[in-house]
């Protein structure tokens, strides 16, 4: 009882001494980053509040396509590069309870018997270092810090798979829509091509009528064969992200009917807290600057409290007796005197990955406000740009009519027809693609804006010291 009680005494005083002891370091604080009053925005955008646009974690709901959504959950299951990430926050949660476990002592064993001697030793040893000088503390703090920081990688990850398939999938749509043009222009001009062959057997239409309309048909058939090319390498892309083999992995066409959703770009500063890589370079800026305390508390001396005890007996039957016990605590002080400056350097090394880290978080802060202000920009040129292109197809479709009005009252040749034709295919087909990339653009843009993320949900990673993990093994 009396050397259980010492012990208690001994390592309830390193307590004291760890809780006396300081924290060798710069505290860490946030780098300022350049931010911007506002975004060059005009009409429709509206500056306020941006976590009433999207909803967290199922940002493409804005865009009612269930089908899309179908492929996200998908992705969000069956992801392989997701599954990376989240094998690798696995892994920073337990090197984050690694250092966690070092603030308690170890207990360690080695039974054995001496034959010799005929002795029976049941020995056990205690050992802790206290954290005089707060080492311990920063490797915990790292710890903690790299722990959010991959949390973060994380989301970032998850939002960059769900905004790629859904680009993806808004260009295989797009696809859907130019193929479905060019569909309805094929039946369009086989029929044209009766009426034209037809004319020209009784005499009233020219050889070179028949030849001019069959050569577009058989144009747009050769665009509807390479498009179809181009959708299944889209196709094969969506495969991959959702975790199924290419080939087996097929999507029913469908062309879009649907208008990008309404989004508030919010003010520039918030950019900061809502955008999942903004958050992981700000923690890896908390990681390095932790690293600095530790490097500089190799300049102090570590101390380390130990207690040694146990029973040794001759009779094995007797090692629970309270006469065959035995014990002893100590402490011990250690100190680098000279390095050959190996602990300065490690300092100046810390000071210059901190330096770095801080010019990497503005750097990711930079072109989060580039990526934002581009879709914004964007956004509003294709909006622009669809409202006169339908113009352009409303002035084809009427071309199109009078020259095929006024070639079947003779007064011109099939050349017009020919040619109105054409334009009106090549409008149509610049409108569907003006539709299709407003479309990848506003996905570009909620992912730009993170998704609909809050960097305070990182508060609640944080691994905790409970008994159980104590007292494991």
């Amino acid at each position: 009882m009396a050397h259980s009680m010492r012990f208690s005494a001994l390592f309830g005083l390193a307590a004291c001494i760890a809780a006396c002891g300081c924290t060798v370091g710069p505290k860490y604080q946030r780098a300022a980053a350049p931010v911007p009053a506002k975004w060059d925005v005009a009409e429709p955008w509206r500056e306020s509040a941006p976590k009433d646009g999207l909803a967290k974690g199922e940002w493409w709901g804005v865009f009612n396509d269930d089908d899309l959504s179908a492929l996200e959950k998908q992705a969000l299951d069956a992801n392989q590069t997701i599954k990376v990430a989240a094998a690798r926050l696995e892994q920073a949660r337990a090197s984050a309870a690694v250092q966690i476990a070092t603030q308690f002592p170890t207990l360690s064993t080695s039974p054995s018997v001496q034959r010799q001697q005929t002795n029976n030793v049941l020995p056990f040893t205690v050992a802790y270092e206290v954290d005089l000088f707060g080492r311990r503390r920063r490797n915990i703090e790292a710890a903690q810090a790299s722990y959010q920081g991959t949390a973060a990688d994380l989301e970032n990850v998850r939002l960059v798979i769900t905004a790629e398939l859904a680009g993806d999938y808004f260009a295989l749509r797009q696809l859907d829509t130019e193929l479905g043009i060019l569909n309805r222009t094929v039946e369009t001009l086989q029929k044209g091509l009766q009426l034209v062959d037809s004319r020209h057997k009784g005499g009233v239409a020219s050889g070179l009528d028949v030849a001019q309309e069959e050569t577009l048909l058989n144009t747009t058939r050769t665009q509807a064969i390479l498009l179809r090319q181009q959708r299944k390498q889209f196709e094969d892309a969506i495969a991959v992200l959702v975790g199924k083999p290419a080939p087996d992995f097929h999507i029913a066409g469908k062309e879009l009917n649907a208008e990008p959703p309404a989004l508030d770009a919010g003010l520039p500063s918030d950019l900061l807290e809502r955008r999942p890589d903004i958050a992981e370079a700000e923690r890896q800026m908390a990681v390095a600057n932790a690293q600095i305390g530790i490097a500089k508390a190799a300049y102090y001396p570590s101390l380390n409290l130990f207690g040694n005890g146990g029973w040794q007996a001759a009779d094995i039957a007797k090692l629970a007796n309270v006469q065959s016990t035995f014990w002893a605590v100590g402490a011990n002080v250690a100190e680098t005197i000279f390095s050959g400056g190996s602990r300065r350097a490690q300092v100046q090394f810390a000071k210059a990955g901190f330096d770095a880290s801080v010019a990497s978080y503005r750097d990711t802060v930079l072109n989060a406000f580039r990526e934002v202000q581009d879709d914004i920009t964007g956004l509003t040129v294709l909006a622009q740009a669809k409202q006169s292109q339908q113009q352009a197809v409303d002035a084809a479709r009427r071309t199109l009519d009078i020259a095929s009005n006024r070639y079947t009252g003779g007064l011109v040749s099939y050349l017009d027809v020919v040619n109105a034709q054409q334009n009106l295919l090549n409008n149509e087909q610049e409108l569907a693609v003006i539709q299709g990339q407003k479309l990848v653009t506003s996905v570009l843009l909620i992912k730009a804006l993170g998704g609909g993320w809050d960097a305070s949900s990182l508060s609640a990673v944080q691994v905790k010291s409970k008994l159980k993990d104590v007292v494991a093994p």
